[in-house]
């Protein structure tokens, strides 16, 4: 890879992740100018009547008049900030910005995002640090102890990233002895670790870090979900392909606190009333459908997660 090339994605992770120091950032370039056009965001209409007494976090959110919403902010496509303006985009953040709306909270006022790192999700959401947390969240009976979910509102799948003239890897298991990149704390990390002993498996607190080091040639391939790996090939894709079938299901769903029934299904009803009505294809279509993979069936509902 050029150093051009490299030196512009290192500078652009910089932005990304605010952690120059940590991420040896500093290097002259400038980010690629590539990958798929953004869109205009949709509208949601606001719920104005509505109202949840019976949801301690919602009743929290309504005193402080603002709902404040965990997620990720390095992740093309699904959540990611824009460094120089501050602004968060992509499919998860248009999930948590309609159901605000179904909330009664207005998307573009009163809605608040914090970057939450994948191990410290039930955290957050434990201590009140967040209200809602919506980031690539697989549902799974570890998590159910610690959180409360709603949804799933997405089904991904986990595969590998490479570089672009990768030949010999094509799925995890020709990756033995190599070395795979992925979050700290995330479920693909779990699944590469226990389904691919073989694997050389390392992490770091977020997927630009591992991209970064794929790049440079530090690690054979990252490993997260299909939604994630396409928005970062997306930027550079003479440099960076996504390849193999899906070797998981993970089924995203939007964490609460664990006490806080109430709220799990009022945001399942708000979901099935988004599907129902063309918000969720709409904002699949301005985000992850720019890679130019149509928008699948939403998975069904699981209203047990409320129970």
């Amino acid at each position: 890879m050029p150093r051009s090339r490299r030196t512009g994605w290192r500078r652009l992770l910089c932005g990304v992740l605010l952690v120059a120091a940590a991420a040896g950032c500093g290097a002259q370039g400038s980010p690629p100018a590539r990958g798929p056009s953004p869109k205009e965001p949709p509208r949601y209409a606001v719920d104005t009547g509505f109202t949840l007494p019976s949801s301690p976090t919602w009743k929290r959110a309504r005193e402080r008049g603002r709902l404040v919403v965990g997620t990720k902010e390095d992740q093309p496509g699904m959540a990611e900030m824009n460094p120089a303006t501050r602004v968060y985009s992509g499919f998860d953040v248009e999930i948590a910005r309609m159901l605000a709306a179904s909330l009664g909270f207005d998307p573009e006022r009163q809605v608040t995002y914090r970057a939450i790192a994948s191990a410290n999700r039930e955290t957050a959401l434990q201590n009140g640090q967040i209200d809602l947390y919506v980031g690539t969240y697989t549902i799974n009976d570890g998590r159910r102890k610690l959180v409360g979910f709603a949804g799933p509102y997405y089904l991904a799948g986990q595969k590998l990233l490479v570089r672009a003239d990768e030949k010999r890897i094509t799925g995890p298991e020709t990756m033995a002895g190599r070395k795979v990149c992925s979050a700290v704390g995330s479920t693909p990390l779990q699944n590469i670790q226990a389904k691919y002993p073989a694997v050389r498996a390392v992490a770091y607190d977020s997927y630009a870090i591992c991209v970064d080091n794929l790049l440079n040639g530090q690690v054979d391939a990252v490993t997260t979900d299909d939604t994630i790996l396409l928005g970062y090939a997306s930027k550079v894709p003479d440099e960076l392909k996504v390849v193999g079938r899906p070797f998981s299901e993970e089924p995203y769903g939007v964490g609460v606190p664990r006490p806080d029934r109430a709220l799990s299904r009022a945001l399942t009803d708000a979901l099935a009333e988004r599907q129902r009505n063309g918000d969720w294809k709409r904002a699949y279509d301005a985000t992850l459908g720019l890679s130019g993979t149509p928008a699948p069936k939403p998975p069904p509902l699981d209203r047990s997660l409320a129970r």
